[in-house]
């Protein structure tokens, strides 16, 4: 019998109904399909958490973390007993326990991991953030639970890790899986497959940067690897539909002190929980 075809890895889709909801608001005004927009893509969705994360959910110590610089309160998960400590950032609709493979063979190696769920994210509160506040997440952590030897971060969480970097955080050495890059790009995926036309990837930038008062390209990876003089290993698969393999290529050639990992048909997310990938985050780790 012929063995069935592989289906090809896909990228995710914005439901029908929000793709028709924003062209109903564009037909009606167009400030009114940019709000929709920022509505859309600052709210990241809950999933229910996966029973192979229940272990490292049950076996962590848990407490709410107050993050002062954005008023809000994050879950944060203590995995582990170990001083040597690893920080954990997932990804957009991810969760703290969401690289529980990475933190496993963490733990049998000497170290714990502190990881949480970001603003609007699992257990935490609220249902809208954006990246900032991850990065924010990121420097609160630090100055709870002190000095980390090594940050991985997943996608969203990759950026926000280079970006945290960029701006204090002490680590050792970083590791980033999957992670976005030029900001400008993300918002033109984004708004190509709301449907709408390009002209709103503009207006959505220039929205961000009025209500925040911020730069957007200012948190685009490559120019936080620009001024990151540490080691940092950049894991990408070719094949992955969500982050095109170019944001890692790019990432890296700004590196001062960067490493490259490409993979196959792993996608965006089955990439966490290979054994090569782990494999070769380990080795990294153990690099003196």
């Amino acid at each position: 019998m012929a063995k069935k075809a592989i289906n090809p890895i896909k990228s995710l889709k914005i439901p029908q109904i929000i793709i028709l909801s924003a062209k109903v608001c564009a037909f009606v005004s167009k400030n009114l399909a940019t709000k929709f927009a920022a509505k859309i893509f600052t709210t990241p969705i809950k999933h229910k958490v996966p029973k192979r994360e229940f272990e490292m959910d049950s076996k962590s110590s848990k407490q709410l973390l107050y993050v002062p610089v954005i008023n809000k309160n994050i879950y944060v998960y203590h995995y582990g007993q170990s001083e040597r400590k690893v920080l954990l950032v997932h990804g957009w609709s991810g969760r703290g326990t969401q690289l529980f493979k990475i933190a496993d063979e963490l733990l049998k190696q000497g170290y714990s991991t502190i990881s949480f769920d970001a603003p609007a994210h699992g257990k935490s509160e609220g249902s809208n953030t954006i990246m900032s506040e991850f990065i924010a997440s990121i420097l609160e952590i630090e100055k709870q639970f002190g000095f980390f030897e090594i940050a991985i971060g997943h996608s969203l969480g990759g950026m926000s890790v280079l970006n945290a970097i960029k701006d204090g955080l002490k680590v050792k050495k970083a590791v980033i899986i999957g992670s976005g890059d030029i900001v400008q790009d993300i918002l033109d995926e984004f708004i190509s497959k709301l449907k709408l036309d390009m002209e709103y990837s503009e207006r959505l930038r220039i929205f961000f940067e009025d209500k925040y008062q911020v730069k957007m390209d200012d948190f685009s990876a490559y120019r936080a690897a620009q001024k990151i003089k540490i080691p940092v290993l950049v894991i990408h698969d070719n094949d992955d539909p969500e982050v095109l393999v170019k944001a890692g290529t790019h990432i890296y050639q700004n590196l001062e002190n960067g490493f490259l990992y490409l993979t196959d048909g792993l996608g965006h997310r089955k990439i966490l929980g290979n054994q090569n990938v782990i494999k070769k985050i380990l080795e990294f780790v153990k690099i003196s």
